[in-house]
This record gives C-alpha cells, sequence and structure tokens, in this order.
C-alpha cells in the first residue's frame, strides 16, 4: 500500500508521450468490489472523526483507517497455479491481516488472524441474491470461499467488533512480482526450514529470496515450529517489515523502469474495494502513508488457544482477543 503512493510517479516518469497509455493501463488493472453496498449499515460504527477522501489539491488525509488484507490462493491463472499448485477451482484466504494505521498515519498494527481460527460465520449477501446461512465452528478462511470478499469482511467485522474502512486483497503471481519488481527481499530465519509442500528449504540465517522463494516462505508451515498455522504467521510478519524496508532502501523515483514494473506488479494483483479501486484513490493512500516506516510497525497475532473441539484447530483467547480488538475502534 505505501508502494501504491509511487504509482503515480511511475506514470509521469516513462514520459510525457506514453503517460496517458501507462496511467490507463495501470489504473485498468485494479479490480473493486462494491463492499459498502453490499454490506449496508449493519456494521460497527466508522471511527469517529473518520474524514473524507482528500481531492487532488488537498493534503492527504491524515485520520485512523482499519484495512483488511487478505492473501487469496486463488488458482485462476497458470501463473497461480504453479506458484499455488492444486487445483484450479475455488480460492480461500490464505493469509488475513486487519492492517490499523493510527491517526497521522506515522505509526500502524498489523493483526494477523489465523485461518484455522474457529468463528461464528454470519449470514452473507450474495452477488447473485440471498445469502448465505450462518455456520457456527467454522474455520475462518472458509468465509472467503462461501461468498467472497464481502462476506470475508463481514466476518471479520464480527468477530473484530471493528470497522474495517478498506479491502485489499492479493494473489500469488501479484506478490511474487512485486518481490520481484524490487529485485527481492532479505529475511533472516532463526531455524531450519525443510518443507516439501511448499517447496522450500533454507537453512537458518540470512537470505535473499526472490518472488517465488518469498511466497514459498510466506506460505511454509509444515517446516517450521509444531507445523501449524502460528509459525508462518511469524514468516509473514517478517516478510511485511522486509518489504517496508526493501521500498525505502530503493529509490525507486531514480529508476524509472523498476518503478513502473513494481507500479504494474502492485495494480495487477490487486482486488479492493470500490474506495481504493482507481490509480488516484491508492496514491491517495500511499502518500498518506509516507511517513510510515518498518520500525514503527506493530504485527502481533490474535491470541489463540487450542479449540476444545478439535486440537487441530484454534479460538480466540478472552478476554485478552477482546482487549486488542477494542484498542483499534
Amino acid at each position: 500500500m505505501k508502494a501504491a503512493g509511487l504509482v503515480l510517479a511511475a506514470a509521469l516518469a516513462v514520459g510525457a508521450a506514453t503517460a496517458g497509455w501507462a496511467y490507463r493501463h495501470l489504473d485498468g488493472n485494479i479490480n473493486g468490489v462494491d463492499i459498502d453496498n453490499a454490506l449496508g449499515d449493519n456494521r460497527p460504527a466508522k471511527a469517529v472523526g473518520t474524514p473524507a477522501p482528500a481531492t487532488s489539491a488537498a493534503p492527504p488525509p491524515t485520520g485512523a483507517t482499519n484495512i483488511l488484507v487478505l492473501g487469496s490462493d486463488s488458482r485462476s491463472g497458470a501463473e497461480n497455479q504453479r506458484l499455488g499448485g492444486g487445483d484450479s477451482t475455488g480460492a480461500r484466504s490464505d493469509t488475513a491481516m486487519v492492517v490499523h494505521v493510527e491517526a497521522g498515519r506515522k505509526t500502524a498494527t498489523v493483526v494477523s488472524i489465523p485461518r484455522d481460527t474457529l468463528v461464528t460465520r454470519p449470514a452473507c449477501p450474495l452477488p447473485g441474491g440471498g445469502s448465505t446461512a450462518v455456520a457456527y465452528g467454522a474455520m475462518f478462511n472458509t468465509a472467503y470461499s462461501v461468498g467472497g470478499p464481502v462476506c470475508a469482511v463481514k466476518t471479520v467485522e464480527s468477530v473484530t467488533g471493528v470497522r474495517m474502512d478498506h479491502y485489499v486483497e492479493v494473489d500469488f503471481s501479484g506478490f511474487a512480482r512485486l518481490v520481484d519488481a524490487l529485485g527481492g527481499v532479505t529475511v533472516t530465519t532463526d531455524e531450519d526450514i525443510d518443507d516439501d509442500d511448499s517447496h522450500l528449504h533454507l537453512r537458518a540465517g540470512v537470505h535473499h529470496l526472490n518472488g517465488t522463494r518469498a511466497l514459498a516462505l510466506a506460505r511454509t508451515r509444515h517446516g517450521i515450529g509444531d507445523g501449524s498455522d502460528l509459525g508462518r504467521i511469524g514468516l509473514q510478519h517478517r516478510l511485511v517489515k522486509a518489504l517496508l524496508e526493501r521500498i525505502a532502501a530503493t529509490d525507486l523515483l531514480t529508476h524509472p523502469v523498476r518503478l513502473y514494473a513494481v507500479a504494474d506488479a502492485i495494480t495487477g494483483s490487486l482486488t479492493t474495494d470500490t474506495g481504493l479501486d482507481s490509480l488516484g484513490e491508492l496514491t491517495e493512500l500511499g502518500r498518506s502513508l509516507a511517513g510510515l516506516s518498518a520500525d514503527r510497525v506493530r504485527t502481533v497475532t490474535m491470541p489463540v488457544v487450542a479449540a476444545p473441539s478439535d486440537p487441530n484447530r484454534v479460538v480466540a483467547r478472552e478476554p485478552a482477543a477482546g482487549a486488542l480488538w477494542k484498542s483499534l475502534r
């Protein structure tokens, strides 16, 4: 999202003759979903004082905002199938993070929700009419499977009591392309990773990873710790920090070709709510996050305990989970 702040500059950097084409191409890359209209008013209240979107003549917004970021394991398209394996039907939310950017937009908290968490999945509206049924004790990541982005947002809001101001979804191939466009990322692993499922084999230590290997690190779970989703979330948090550090260290504005590649990778991998589905809106969000550095991003996992009904699943640990979500409202 921070890198998106450079997208408009990318369109301008390619020169006046092609800037219009570049802008239209990048703008057309983004898929939008009208989540606000689908969910209506039966949602948690918006944060008090949430400002209206800034205009091109105004400074970027500075109010607190909450963004649901999903990593989708969609197998649609040859590249996603190559990177994700499995069949080409269906998709799940492989990764879920609630990004709370505090007022002033210089600090943020990223809260991961384990996909194996058992929740009460609310009834969700379907695009063709009707709705899904309420499901008790359902795995969290099934919300996306049965009702797409709209149900993912509604389920997160039901579980957390926190209003999601925006929705951002990134697929397998888009994440890998972004890392490659940035020239790779450097991460440190504390233990050896030996995971045949994700095809990742690393010794403990410092590694510079290309897009395919960074994606494998984000998805690995069987080669670390107890093989649960919690160990994988820790690696994902390291990747979030590594990406922020890489963006800060790479002077994209002096490398128009790389800048455009980053912009194309970002926009080409995104599905967003209709409040972010244009290049102008994404750029405005990115500008507002210009002061957000990696060392001011706190990464945590929703407190959980083993589910009484299934030791291979987890449930929210109260009152700790409730206190965490209350702090973000």
